[in-house]
């Protein structure tokens, strides 16, 4: 997020908002140099009429966000918007964190698989 704030005429933050780690990334955002920043947990949370007109938006997640929140955001604001996407990658993650042996092998239901994506 401090990488990529400085410049941005938005930054959205997506998390929960008992998330320190994302009520932290909203503040890195601000000092950072972006000229405004939210946390929002879903698409329908962003305040369209207070945002304006933007030319640069910021988007990242706090750790627990599911991908599939992401996305709703980015879809919401192509929507509204002519939307280019320049992902900037500022971190590789390598560590590997193996499935317990108990649950490799238990097979998953589509509720299940919503749950962790977080549609349900």
């Amino acid at each position: 997020v401090k990488d990529t704030a400085p410049g941005a005429d938005l930054y959205l933050i997506v998390g929960a908002p008992n998330s320190s780690n994302s009520r932290r990334l909203v503040e890195v955002a601000e000092r950072a140099g972006a000229t405004m920043s939210l946390l929002v947990q879903r698409a329908a949370e962003i305040p369209w009429n207070d945002i304006g007109n933007i030319s640069t938006l910021g988007l990242s997640a706090g750790a627990s966000a599911p991908e599939i929140i992401v996305d709703e955001i980015i879809d919401a604001f192509r929507q509204r918007f002519d939307v280019t996407i320049d992902l900037a990658i500022t971190a590789t993650e390598t560590e590997d964190f193996p499935v317990m042996r108990v649950l490799r092998d238990v097979e998953l239901t589509r509720a299940d698989m919503a749950f962790v994506n977080g549609a349900a």
